[in-house]
């Protein structure tokens, strides 16, 4: 019965091991054995040089999803193979993911529509000052009241006619002022 096993690796070899896991089950005639390794990551959103850019960070750094069938013959497929520290469970004997947390990994934030989900990379502060790049308030100064990082948005006191007014906005249409 295919499970889902969670493959222990040194740090920044996930893809590394990824191919040497899937070139050793082609090579050692396993591959009906081993039917999918992943290594899970998102794509988020960065703000370089007030540029946005895609990028792909791992959400599990230092782990590989396997989709195999464990017997003798994979479990020593697997744990040869070059980058392997292990199987993550307790003792000698691996223990397999639920339905559940395969789920949350391997769809991990994916949003309504069905495509990955972006998230922004921006670390902003309480107390930051900030800059408006776009909408009505474009080019006023503000300071930062409140942080939401889950919908990416910010609460931030913008001086409007010599108030101070909080307004709502999200995480890219600010950005710092050094």
């Amino acid at each position: 019965m295919y499970r889902w096993y969670v493959v222990n690796t040194y740090s920044g070899h996930e893809n590394k091991v990824k191919q040497n896991l899937e070139h050793r089950a082609q090579s050692l005639n396993q591959r009906r054995a081993v039917r999918q390794v992943v290594v899970p990551t998102e794509t988020v959103t960065e703000m370089k040089d007030n540029q946005k850019t895609s990028v792909e960070k791992r959400t599990m750094p230092g782990y590989v999803l396997v989709n195999m069938e464990l017997n003798d013959d994979s479990w020593q497929l697997v744990k040869g193979t070059p980058g392997v520290t292990g199987f993550v469970g307790a003792g000698t004997k691996p223990v397999p993911l639920s339905q559940p947390e395969v789920d949350r990994i391997l769809h991990h934030g994916a949003p309504a529509g069905g495509g990955p989900a972006l998230k922004s990379q921006v670390e902003f502060s309480l107390g930051e000052s900030v800059k408006v790049t776009s909408g009505p308030l474009s080019d006023f100064d503000g300071e930062i009241v409140d942080v939401n990082a889950d919908q990416q948005k910010l609460k931030v006191l913008v001086d409007i006619f010599e108030r101070q007014v909080p307004v709502e906005l999200s995480f890219d249409q600010v950005k710092k002022i050094d």
